[in-house]
């Protein structure tokens, strides 16, 4: 397993369904960065009954459907982050930071009117987070599947069906898993 210095950013880790974590069960997150010191990615199909417009109303308008706050992980809950997809530009939109191809983090300090071309956002309350080695660890425990991300990804409007669809479209055996059952032993 290739796991060199942000290896894994820009790639999703899809939960194993052998991950029985609550925080992590049949989750799908996209990570940020990936280094020595730790990672940090999203969980992108946990939305919560939060409309965007509760907490940043000067947001709710630019948000992807379905217009939720989506819950990044248990760390740092009570922090948003945001990640946005733009179009094609000369120049990086102000408070943007790419993290696969036209997607990225998204300064929510940054005025909306002010970040130029944006096309998708996604918000999110925490982040999912490992200290350094601890990732590698749960990869070695095959707790995750490491697969390559597709900008759409990050803005599927139908999050709760994420972790099926990113399984369905792998090769080989990987594709298998989209159809294990969320709990055997009701098989």
């Amino acid at each position: 397993m290739d796991l060199r210095l942000d290896a894994l950013a820009g790639r999703l880790l899809v939960a194993s369904p052998l991950l029985t974590d609550p925080s992590f069960h049949r989750t799908v997150v996209l990570m940020c960065a990936h280094s020595p010191e730790g990672a940090f990615g999203l969980v992108l199909n946990r939305p919560l009954p939060i409309a965007v417009a509760e907490p940043l109303p000067a947001w709710a308008a630019s948000v992807s459907a379905p217009p939720s706050v989506f819950l990044g992980g248990p760390v740092q809950r009570d922090r948003a982050l945001a990640l946005a997809r733009v179009g094609a530009t000369a120049a990086a939109p102000a408070g943007w930071e790419p993290v696969l191809a036209n997607v990225g983090l998204l300064d929510l300090a940054v005025e909306p009117s002010a970040v130029t071309n944006l096309e998708a956002v996604r918000i999110f309350s925490g982040h999912a987070g490992w200290a350094g080695g601890q990732l590698e660890g749960e990869l070695l425990g095959e707790s995750w599947f490491v697969v390559d991300a597709v900008p759409g990804d990050a803005f599927d409007p139908d999050p709760d069906r994420l972790w099926q669809r990113v399984l369905r479209r792998q090769s080989g055996r990987l594709a298998l898993f989209a159809h294990y059952p969320p709990d055997v032993a009701l098989n």
